[in-house]
C-alpha cells in the first residue's frame, strides 16, 4: 500500500512557511506523496453535493502550489486532486505539467483530473458545462499527443481543439508521457479511468455497492480499450487516525493508494498528526 497526503489550501491557507512545513514533514515522515485540490472561481451558493462552498475559500492554484514544494522538498511525489481538467486549455497545460516534472526530475506522477460539479465555474471560463466530459477525454488525447511528438511535430483535429504541426517541449523528465489518474464519484467517471487514465481516485461519498460497481467498470472498461485493467491504480481516500485494520480491508478491495489529510490548520497538531500515522504504518522502513 502506498500513502499520500493532501494539503488542503482552502482550509489550511497559503501561507508559504506553512505550506514548505506541511510538506517537508510529509517528507520526512515516508509519505509517497503530496496532493493538492483545485477550484478556479467560487461564486454565493456553489455547492458539491450538500455542501456549501463559501466563496471566500482561499483555494490556491496546485499547480504553482506544487511547483513551490518542489523546490523545497527532494522525494516526494506530486499529485492534485483533483485539477479540473475542462477549465484548461490541454495545450498550455500540457507545457506547464512538463514543465514541473523536469525541474522536480520526475516527480510530477500523480495527477489526477476531473471534469468539475459547479456550473457557475464553467461559466465562468467560458466553458459549455454539458460539454465537460467530452472536452476532458479531448484533451488527455491532446496532452499526451503532445508529451510524445517528436522533432517532425504533431496535428490533432477534435470537437474542441485543433492545430496542425505543433511542438511542445521540454518533455516530461524521462517518459513519454505523464501519468493521468481520473477522479469523479459517477460511472462516466470510471469509465473515463478505464478508457484513458493510469489510475481511479473516486470520491469519498459513495455507497459501498456503487464503489464496487464503479471500479468494476473502471476495470471492464480498461480490458474492452485495450488497456490492462491489472496496472489501474485505485486510490481512495483515508482519514489520518485509521486503524491497521481500515488500510487491510480497503487493501482486499484492491486498493493501491491511500490518501489522507491532517484535521487542523494547527501546524504544530499537523506534525503530530503525520506522525503518528508515520509510526503506526513504518512508513520510514
Amino acid at each position: 500500500m502506498k500513502f499520500g497526503i493532501s494539503y488542503s489550501t482552502p482550509y489550511f491557507g497559503v501561507d508559504p512557511d506553512k505550506v514548505v512545513a506541511y510538506a517537508q514533514h510529509a517528507e520526512d515522515c515516508g509519505f509517497e506523496s503530496l496532493y493538492m485540490p483545485e477550484h478556479i472561481a467560487l461564486y454565493r451558493g456553489a455547492k458539491i453535493g450538500p455542501m456549501e462552498l463559501p466563496p471566500s475559500l482561499p483555494y490556491g492554484d496546485p499547480l504553482d502550489c506544487l511547483n513551490f514544494v518542489a523546490a523545497s522538498t527532494q522525494r516526494i511525489l506530486l499529485g492534485t486532486a483533483v485539477l479540473l481538467l475542462p477549465y484548461h486549455h490541454p495545450v498550455v497545460l500540457a507545457k506547464r505539467l512538463a514543465t514541473i516534472d523536469v525541474l522536480s526530475k520526475g516527480r510530477m506522477r500523480l495527477l489526477t483530473v476531473g471534469v468539475g460539479a459547479l456550473p457557475g465555474e464553467a461559466q465562468a471560463v467560458g466553458v459549455d458545462f454539458s460539454t465537460r466530459g467530452r472536452r476532458a477525454d479531448e484533451a488527455i488525447d491532446v496532452m499526451r499527443l503532445l508529451w510524445a511528438g517528436g522533432e517532425d511535430g504533431v496535428s490533432f483535429d477534435g470537437e474542441f481543439f485543433s492545430f496542425d504541426g505543433l511542438y511542445s517541449f521540454p518533455k516530461p523528465y524521462g517518459v513519454a508521457h505523464l501519468p493521468i489518474h481520473v477522479g469523479g464519484s459517477s460511472r462516466a467517471a470510471a469509465r473515463r479511468a478505464g478508457r484513458r487514465g493510469n489510475g481511479y481516485f473516486p470520491g469519498g461519498a459513495l455507497a459501498p455497492d456503487e464503489r464496487r460497481i464503479q471500479i468494476e467498470l473502471a476495470r471492464a472498461t480498461a480490458t474492452e480499450a485495450g488497456n490492462s485493467a491489472d496496472t489501474l491504480e485505485y486510490t481512495r481516500w483515508g482519514s489520518i487516525d485509521m486503524s491497521t485494520d481500515a488500510v487491510e480491508a480497503l487493501a482486499e478491495q484492491g486498493v493501491t493508494r491511500i490518501v489522507v489529510s491532517a484535521t487542523t490548520a494547527d501546524r504544530d497538531r499537523q506534525r503530530d498528526e503525520m506522525s503518528a500515522f508515520a509510526e503506526r504504518f513504518a512508513l520510514t522502513r
